[in-house]
């Protein structure tokens, strides 16, 4: 049986001129923007437009864009390949959905029709919930579906902040980078969000915090200093924290070393290879830290992507219940059980 899997990131601009637009689309999402269009539009053409000069000196230093698509593109051939190879009775094809940049949903429906699946396992590249990024695409995709009249058996995997493998492959990572390391602290940084979208309910803290919980546990280190933080502050509203930039400057100015952990993203981007490898390594060096290392993103590690190809195969199988989620909030898709696996 044919079944299609949709991945879902965020995108990124593929050269400078392309970097404003991106920013409109990232700002003109209802998710990010909670205003009516009419206002919700001329202001994410001005948040946009002020922001371009500041991103444009971001993506120069990473060569004139985004190496997102690419690094996507190698999770999904890694993906699809362990798909096929460990469920030979059915015939996997991943395709990329990128949120504010192409390949775009309302382009991509039109491959996946091409291919004729008989199911689709709809997958967030984001392995915590928030309804500003996996709940965004996935709700984008379903109106572009429903725009196209299109009906086709749909399962939803919207998070998966504990899955073993996930947990096992930050380890690997970890492990790597802090095996000759002494007197540091290890720092897990997750992207922020506004205090205010918490407090509506969103479960992306509490599940990031589910997440650094069990690598903490299983990675076994006696007397292991460790921190979550956030990273990524824009605008004027109190965000979550602590912050990434304060824990750095704290302990640099200890002598400590700082082993730095993105925990949230599964991709390297401008978020980790410029604020993480750059700005942050500058401030940890202006305040004394003698040494700085960084944990890359997952990518195509082997634990990684079976984690992925478990949740995809095993998905009736997966368990993962409202645990997931802090009391009194449930799973965003209003079902009992999570990973949302209700059939349309």
């Amino acid at each position: 049986m044919k079944k299609a899997v949709i991945l879902f990131n965020l995108g990124g601009p593929d050269k400078l001129e392309n970097v404003e637009p991106f920013l409109f689309n990232l700002f003109y999402d209802p998710a990010i923007l909670n205003l009516p269009k009419f206002l919700r539009y001329p202001l994410a053409k001005l948040i946009s437009n002020k922001r371009a000069p500041i991103a444009k000196k971001i993506y120069e230093e990473l060569g004139g864009g985004s190496p997102i698509l690419k690094l996507t593109l190698d999770q999904s051939n890694s993906l699809e390949n362990k798909l096929n190879k460990e469920d030979e009775s059915n015939q996997y094809k991943c395709f990329i959905v990128m949120r504010c940049w192409h390949p775009r949903a309302d382009s991509v429906i039109k491959e996946v029709k091409n291919f004729d699946p008989k199911e689709i396992i709809l997958l967030p590249l984001y392995p915590q919930y928030s309804a500003a990024t996996s709940g965004s695409s996935i709700k984008e995709w379903k109106v572009v579906c429903k725009k196209n009249d299109y009906k086709v058996k749909t399962s939803t995997i919207c998070c998966y902040p504990t899955e073993a493998n996930f947990v096992n492959a930050h380890i690997d990572e970890i492990n790597k980078k802090i095996k000759n390391l002494t007197n540091y602290k290890l720092i897990f940084s997750a992207h922020g969000l506004p205090e205010k979208n918490i407090k509506k309910g969103d479960p992306y803290q509490w599940q990031v915090e589910q997440s650094v919980n069990e690598i903490v546990n299983k990675i076994n280190i006696k007397n292991l200093d460790w921190i979550l933080s956030y990273q990524s502050r824009v605008g004027p509203l109190k965000w979550i924290g602590p912050s990434t930039e304060d824990i750095i400057i704290e302990n640099s100015k200890k002598g400590k070393k700082i082993a730095l952990v993105p925990i949230a993203f599964v991709s390297e981007h401008s978020e980790t290879l410029v604020e993480l490898d750059i700005e942050y390594k500058e401030l940890a060096d202006k305040n004394g830290c003698v040494e700085y290392v960084r944990i890359p993103a997952l990518g195509i590690n082997n634990n990684f992507i079976s984690s992925l190809s478990r949740l995809i195969i095993n998905k009736e199988d997966n368990k993962l219940t409202d645990d997931l989620f802090p009391p009194k909030i449930q799973c965003p898709r209003n079902f009992k059980k999570c990973p949302c696996l209700n059939h349309e």
